[in-house]
């Protein structure tokens, strides 16, 4: 077998045209295949996002409901297990269905597969002692789909196995330079589908074969002639490993003992909610932020980071919980630190989070180089961005890490940044500069770099407060690229004082919903933004005189009779 590169594979193809071809082996092989097991917590929660592209907490709640109304077990179970009546239940339903044909002699039964399975509940099932099938509820939506999903699953699990005859040929062929090429072809042709009737599993890889999918070959014998119609080469690269989906991550959870099913949503939705990782389509893409998390805590509690930490946390919770150990000096070493039961030292978590955390510089754990670059990647409290000797610029939030090559660095460094110079401030002497950020374009003022102190003869003083410089966001009627130094000085000017009332400065600033006038804690919304620059402390005080609207329309007064009408509230 040799591997060829794209040029000799075409000039192969060129010189088997016409060439004869014919039939070197021909290996046929039984083909069986046996019904899955009932749902459990994790299987529920894979196939759901395979099929109903339901997320786990989704998957979780939607179960949670049917639950509680009756039409499904528990759905936090570890165990593959059928009740008695479970399983005549689903035998009765596959001859009903499907006829005597496709029930085996004898009832299923699923051995325990998960180490440390808690199996206090039976497998995932339509509930009762006799199944409704999906058409017999009343049930619509994602409990419809979720349903069905579980109801045939049950079914199949009490069906006989799929059966059929899976083929393998080889091709063999010489071109007209005396080449011997040998090409390969595989068929399958299932003769009785079984438990496929009712129910297939899907798949994380969209490319594979599902199990009732037939690729038949026409009959073929040793030394047979063929004919080829057609001959191209056709290019294959190693692909990387594909992103993880729910469906897969819960499946690596699972193997790596890295908590229990029903923590799987919660982690989850915990790492989407933080922002730790993103969706594009059905795949969980890390962000940056996850990268410099993930940096900090290997570098500084790598111990509570690996992949074993859960596992044995699990176990020696499940030893405390069987009484094979005691908790409260388990929990001291955990906390103080100490020898565990084989005489390995632990580093307690008092110590680790202790003074160790002033050690820690948020800089360094934050930053990422970009290799063969000098371009730093930082995460900042604002999101990513790229520092290349001072100058910086903004990450797409939906920019994929790997997806960051000097190729497309270059390129955001490249792209127009917004910055324009105002010109001077003529009270500071500061810098007014127009920029557009990301929550909008907002004009600030650029502070001088502080100046570092020289030498060390003087005692350390106390850190100063950073000073911050002053930032206003444009106006509805301002533009980025028209806005003038007079109109920027007029915003850093906000919030304006108007005079005194009642004791208490008037100020009138812009919002998060707009212009307002604000007293000690009392506020009141502007007509227009201009009156922000021009309210006289008269308007204010007639302003704060009257009733204060909510959504700038007066609340409505209590409806006079709605102490006759208001129904009663039953006691229980």
């Amino acid at each position: 077998m040799r591997q060829l590169d794209e040029a000799t594979a075409r000039g192969l193809a060129e010189r088997l045209t016409g060439a004869g071809f014919a039939v070197k082996s021909v290996e046929r092989k039984p083909y069986r295949r046996s019904p899955y097991a009932p749902f459990r917590t994790t299987t529920l929660q894979q196939e759901a996002s395979r099929k109903l592209n339901l997320s786990a907490k989704q998957t979780m709640q939607v179960a949670q409901r049917l639950y509680e109304n009756g039409y499904i077990t528990y759905m936090r179970t570890d165990s593959t297990t059928l009740s008695d009546s479970a399983v005549k239940a689903a035998r009765n339903q596959v001859r009903r269905l499907y006829g005597g044909d496709y029930l085996p002699d004898k009832p299923r039964v699923y051995a325990k597969k998960v180490k440390n399975a808690q199996e206090a509940h039976e497998a995932i099932r339509p509930a009762g002692d006799t199944f409704r099938t999906p058409n017999e509820t009343p049930l619509s939506g994602p409990e419809l789909r979720l349903y069905d999903l579980i109801w045939k699953r049950t079914v199949a699990s009490q069906m006989k196995d799929a059966v059929g005859e899976s083929v393998s040929v080889r091709i063999e062929g010489t071109s007209t330079d005396g080449e011997v090429a040998e090409f390969a072809a595989s068929g399958k042709v299932i003769t009785f589908h079984g438990f496929l009737k009712a129910y297939v599993e899907g798949s994380d890889d969209p490319a594979a074969d599902l199990d009732d999918r037939e690729r038949r070959l026409p009959a073929m014998s040793e030394e047979d002639p063929v004919k080829a119609q057609n001959l191209e080469a056709e290019g294959h690269s190693t692909r990387p490993p594909a992103r993880y989906t729910e469906a897969t991550l819960v499946k690596e959870l699972e193997e790596r003992e890295i908590g229990r099913p029903s923590t799987y949503a919660s982690i989850i939705g915990t790492i989407l909610d933080r922002g730790y990782v993103f969706k594009k389509g059905t795949a969980l893409v890390p962000s940056f932020l996850a990268f410099a998390v993930v940096q900090l805590l290997e570098r500084h509690f790598g111990n509570l980071v690996d992949y074993e930490f859960t596992a044995r946390l699990e176990e020696s919770l499940d030893d405390i919980a069987r009484g094979e150990a005691e908790s409260l000096p388990w929990l001291r070493r955990f906390y103080f630190g100490g020898e565990d039961a084989e005489g390995n030292q632990e580093t307690g978590l008092k110590e680790l989070v202790g003074d160790h955390l002033s050690e820690i510089d948020p800089k360094e754990v934050s930053s990422l180089p970009l290799p063969g670059t000098d371009i730093m990647l930082r995460v900042g409290r604002y999101g990513p961005y790229l520092d290349r000797e001072g100058v910086r610029v903004n990450v797409p939030e939906d920019l994929a890490p790997d997806e960051l090559t000097e190729e497309k660095a270059e390129e955001l460094f490249a792209q127009p940044s917004g910055d324009r110079e105002l010109g001077p401030d003529p009270e500071t002497g500061r810098m007014i500069v127009a920029k557009s950020g990301r929550y909008g374009p907002y004009v600030t003022e650029v502070l001088p770099e502080p100046e570092e102190p020289e030498g060390e003869t003087k005692p350390k003083a106390k850190k100063a407060a950073k000073v911050k410089p002053r930032t206003s966001s444009l106006l509805k009627n301002m533009d980025l690229d028209t806005v003038t130094l007079e109109d920027a000085l007029r915003l850093l000017s906000l919030p304006r004082v108007v005079g005194q009332l009642d004791g208490e400065d008037v100020t009138a600033q812009n919002g998060r919903f707009g212009p307002y006038l604000k007293k000690g804690t009392d506020s009141r919304s502007l007509e227009t933004e201009e009156q922000m620059f021009t309210v006289t402390l008269e308007e204010a005080q007639a302003i704060f005189a009257q009733p204060k609207q909510r959504g700038r329309r007066a609340a409505a007064p209590p409806c006079a009779s709605s102490a006759r009408t208001r129904p009663r509230v039953p006691r229980w």
